[in-house]
């Protein structure tokens, strides 16, 4: 086998159950369909170090079972006693927006029964902790919008809450925190926060050398990147990285093949804004972002989704075929609303 095809079965079987049951299976045929949109000489380049990232990065279901049943009996998180913990800790059903929280829920009550014997329903107590449960936390915004509201309308006058994330990225954790102390101020309220996750990815500016997203050391030397670069910088400049770093997580195999996964993540994005005019300015070649930088620039991401911060060769499709197309928020709405009817449905009979 060529070491093409090798890195091209190993992408295959890291991501064999991404969206299973929801989209075709990410099979070498697919993943070859998408490789060969990118520039003939660097396809190769990109299937070997993207094999590499997904290795460390791809959170499988395996990987997301194996963090909830831990969570369920982990001894500081439950102070060595899970069945009275959880008995007494109340756990959040308070999403917004999206499927990813229910979900996570309906997985952690599988292990809470399987562990200690309890159903979610059963858990809650006045003066127990509140449990904020999600898969991952990118830009922050959703999580700050959940936590917001709860925290205006239902939150105690004093609380502990515990936010549980299989992936957190610190620059937007600081935006909650941020948030939450000004809530906190705002309501006068006294809420202990604390933070547990798998992952915690470096992606401030302030560490923009030794980040661990996608974050170019130079400007592509063609007219599109030219000319988003005269857009982006109206009023600041573009942060560029310094080459030297694989990162405080390590998730590349050497900085020069990251340096191509960059660059050519960076000029197919630019591509496909072209050929996708419809897409929210948000959507930067590197990832979504309200930000005005060349993209967030994700590689992490859960068997259930590919987020909007990952880059746009990833997940954007028609006419690009994507290698992980995503569920959106107005998918997670129309599957609500059917499973809603589908319950009053059956209830009327």
């Amino acid at each position: 086998m060529s070491k093409r095809n090798e890195s091209i079965q190993a992408i295959a079987d890291l991501v064999s159950d991404y969206r299973e049951g929801d989209v075709p299976q990410r099979t070498p045929r697919v993943i070859e369909e998408w490789a060969l949109q990118f520039a003939e000489d660097a396809q190769d380049s990109i299937l070997q170090e993207l094999a590499h990232v997904l290795s460390q990065t791809y959170i499988s279901r395996n990987d997301m079972d194996g963090f909830l049943r831990g969570l369920v009996t982990h001894e500081k998180f439950c102070g060595g006693d899970p069945r009275p913990f959880w008995k007494h800790a109340n756990i959040l059903d308070i999403q917004l927006g999206g499927n990813s929280q229910r979900e996570m829920l309906a997985m952690f009550g599988r292990f809470l029964q399987q562990e200690v014997g309890l159903e979610i329903k059963e858990c809650g107590s006045d003066d127990g902790p509140f449990v904020y449960l999600d898969d991952g936390i990118f830009g922050g915004g959703r999580v700050r919008q959940d936590l917001s509201k709860w925290i205006e309308d239902a939150a105690p006058a004093k609380c502990e809450l515990r936010i549980v994330v299989a992936v957190v990225h610190l620059l937007g954790e600081y935006y909650i925190s941020k948030s939450i102390e000004e809530l906190k101020a705002k309501t006068k309220k006294d809420i202990k926060v604390s933070w547990w996750r798998i992952h915690e990815i470096e992606n401030r500016r302030r560490y923009k050398d030794e980040s661990d997203v996608l974050w170019p050391t130079k400007i592509p030397n063609t007219a599109r990147a030219k000319a988003y670069v005269e857009y982006l910088t109206d009023k600041y400049p573009i942060e560029l990285r310094s080459p030297g770093s694989l990162g405080k997580k390590g998730f590349f195999s050497s900085d020069e093949n990251r340096i191509v996964l960059e660059q050519q993540f960076l000029k197919a994005g630019l591509r496909i804004r072209d050929m996708c005019p419809n897409l929210p300015i948000s959507a930067r070649p590197l990832g979504a972002t309200l930000l005005k930088t060349f993209g967030f620039g994700a590689t992490v991401f859960t068997f259930r989704n590919c987020p909007n911060n990952c880059p746009l060769a990833w997940w954007v499709g028609d006419p690009w075929i994507p290698l992980f197309p995503r569920s959106t928020n107005s998918d997670a709405f129309i599957k609500r609303l059917l499973e809603s009817l589908s319950v009053k449905k059956t209830k009327a009979k």
